[in-house]
């Protein structure tokens, strides 16, 4: 039903509680869909509004030992499908327009990931300007995002196959990776 359409009434049907219940033991519709936020994002180890305010050392959705063909398999491959995730990611999105503590779980989790991807390619491409490795991985992320809305709306997986090609085009910017 997406954000609009979530309702504790829903939620509560859904689990087989009356809305009385829902509300006793998770509080608000905004209250339970950070929770849902936070678990989406973070799994077991989600994490509360004060873990978020700390230095992003990294990212729920990338390890921090990634390598940069794990990055792009990741950014072009799970992470741009089409499905559920994504239908989740689009309604966590949505709320976090008047929710700001999903804002900052959804701000949290992309920052990391450029951030990840920022030192993958520092790591890759030593002799490469570092604010030149920075904004490519802002790049390289935005490019993940906008190939995973628009696959949502148009299935076709060859628009994660092009996001890739274009991606591995951009990266060619930085010259010869350390080692290769």
């Amino acid at each position: 039903h997406g954000f609009a359409g979530t309702t504790l009434e829903r939620i509560a049907e859904m689990a087989g509680m009356t809305r009385g219940h829902v509300r006793h033991y998770v509080g608000n519709r905004d209250n339970l869909l950070t929770d849902a936020a936070r678990v989406f994002y973070f799994g077991d180890e989600a994490m509360d509004a004060s873990d978020l305010g700390t230095v992003v050392a990294s990212s729920p959705l990338l390890a921090p030992e990634a390598t940069l063909t794990d990055a792009l398999d990741y950014l072009f491959g799970s992470f741009g499908e089409p499905g559920a995730d994504n239908r989740s990611v689009t309604a966590f999105v949505d709320a976090s327009h008047t929710i700001p503590a999903i804002r900052e779980i959804i701000v949290h989790t992309y920052l990391s990931i450029q951030q990840l991807l920022d030192g993958v390619l520092q790591r890759l491409y030593q002799t490469a300007n570092a604010r030149r490795c920075h904004l490519l991985a802002y790049s390289l992320l935005t490019q993940a995002i906008g190939t995973t809305f628009l696959t949502d709306v148009d299935e076709r997986l060859e628009r994660l196959i092009d996001g890739r090609s274009a991606a591995e085009e951009m990266l060619a910017i930085l010259g010869t990776p350390a080692g290769g």
